[in-house]
């Protein structure tokens, strides 16, 4: 339902944008014009696009868990959308689109965007109901599943029991079969299966047997990967392995994504060059002192460059007791009022154009961390340094699913997304990826 949800969502907007510029071309113009043989078919065409756009960054269709919200965004959405090919038209100095087309269709979008919404929710909730699963493992890897289901999952899931090892090798004598009995009784249609679990003959003997009765079964790795868009981190250093990593081993993969950041990265210079005098004028006010911050990251291959940012701290009284001494924090109180402004709008990542265009960072790609992190993180976590084989990114999988790391366990947490970018690393992830932070940066979905 939620990809059905996705498909009306876009061909509405065309519909909608295309069906009043051929009512407006036929009965509203003076005089009629052929609306598919003009200029303006091709701006339609762009609009629409807008509109989808800006009603996927703002969450739709299938984010907002209200009507309320999902009108709010839809509302949003189309006025944004409206406002910025009005914007455009303005600086060109030229009707590209008629208003009858710009705010009529912004104005029939909301409902419809509405619609979609209730469609999605109500997939969602069969999905809910869908996917209740019984894990058969140790307590260590209960207590992890039991966390790692309150964050954002991929697919939703319910966690309805656990059984130890143990509770189905002992009992299983005769016609006693436990792992059945608990899957039956819990009205449970996965199970969850995980290292120590997969090489017991006789969990996988009533795991085979349920199989064949239409229950699902994944190893601990499987249900990460498909439910929570991770990996588990039991299982880290041993799937480390056993998987083809894309700018490594895939070399026209590496090279396209290559292509794509530099056309990317020239095209972000423009806005950067734009924000440039705004944010310099401001800072005089309020955020006095060097207009860029600096500092040393670990790059592709564990070399080291400096990434740039507007900077959005105070300056530092002493060396080394500067932004980024210590871990930062999502409110952390050594930024300053504009610079707030600079972190909530992600305008202090514009600099950030010049690494990208230079080859230190990719658009997509683990977030480059600190040397002292790094060497701190490597000597806890042997298997660390693998999230430096790849070039680091300006936004990553971990920054999308799980934001800030405050401290090593939320790093360690983030090296789970991190691994499974590097799994599953290839040009329509990173697109994923890309839709992703939109609608983080624009405040729907992320930490």
């Amino acid at each position: 339902m939620r990809r059905l949800s996705r498909v009306l969502s876009l061909v509405g907007a065309f519909v909608v944008v295309f069906g009043l510029s051929k009512v407006h071309a036929a009965w509203v113009a003076d005089p009629p014009y052929d609306f598919t043989g003009s200029f303006r078919f091709a701006w339609a065409v762009v609009y629409a696009a807008v509109l989808w756009i800006a009603g996927y960054g703002f969450g739709l269709p299938d984010l907002p868990r209200a009507p309320r919200a999902a009108a709010f965004a839809a509302a949003a959405a189309s006025a944004a959308g409206a406002v910025l090919v009005s914007v455009i038209q303005l600086v060109m100095g030229d009707a590209l689109l008629p208003r009858f087309v710009v705010f009529g269709a912004a104005f029939l979008l909301v409902p419809w965007q509405v619609a979609m919404n209730l469609l999605a929710r109500r997939g969602r909730s069969r999905g809910e109901d869908r996917d209740r699963v019984v894990l058969v493992g140790t307590d260590d890897e209960l207590e992890r599943l039991r966390a790692d289901l309150q964050l954002i999952p991929e697919r939703p899931a319910q966690l309805v029991a656990h059984l130890g090892i143990d509770e189905v090798t002992d009992a299983t004598t005769g016609t006693s079969r436990p792992l059945v009995a608990c899957v039956t009784g819990e009205q449970a249609t996965l199970i969850v299966l995980d290292r120590s679990a997969q090489t017991d003959e006789a969990v996988v003997g009533e795991a085979a047997a349920l199989h064949e009765s239409g229950i699902r079964v994944r190893t601990l790795v499987q249900f990460y990967e498909q439910w929570l868009g991770k990996l588990p981190l039991g299982e880290l250093e041993r799937a480390s392995l056993f998987f083809d990593i894309g700018e490594i081993h895939r070399a026209r993969y590496g090279r396209v994504k290559r292509l794509i950041d530099l056309s990317l990265g020239l095209v972000g210079l423009v806005p950067l060059l734009l924000a440039v005098p705004f944010v310099w004028t401001v800072n005089l006010v309020g955020n006095r002192g060097p207009l860029l911050y600096r500092q040393e990251r670990v790059g592709r291959g564990g070399s080291t460059f400096e990434i740039l940012k507007f900077r959005t701290m105070r300056e530092a009284p002493a060396a080394g007791a500067g932004e980024g001494a210590a871990w930062t924090e999502v409110d952390d109180p050594r930024i300053t009022t504009f610079g707030r402004v600079l972190r909530t709008s992600h305008l202090d990542e514009l600099p950030q154009m010049v690494n990208i265009v230079r080859g230190q960072l990719s658009v997509v790609g683990p977030r480059p961390e600190q040397p002292h992190y790094v060497r701190q993180l490597s000597a806890s976590l042997p298997f660390y340094g693998m999230r430096h084989l790849v070039r680091p990114g300006l936004t990553g999988w971990a920054q999308v699913k799980y934001g800030y790391a405050g401290d090593e366990r939320d790093a360690l947490e983030k090296l789970q997304y991190e691994f499974f970018y590097l799994r599953h690393q290839g040009l329509r992830f990173d697109a994923r990826i890309i839709g992703r932070t939109v609608r983080s940066v624009l405040g729907s979905e992320g930490r």
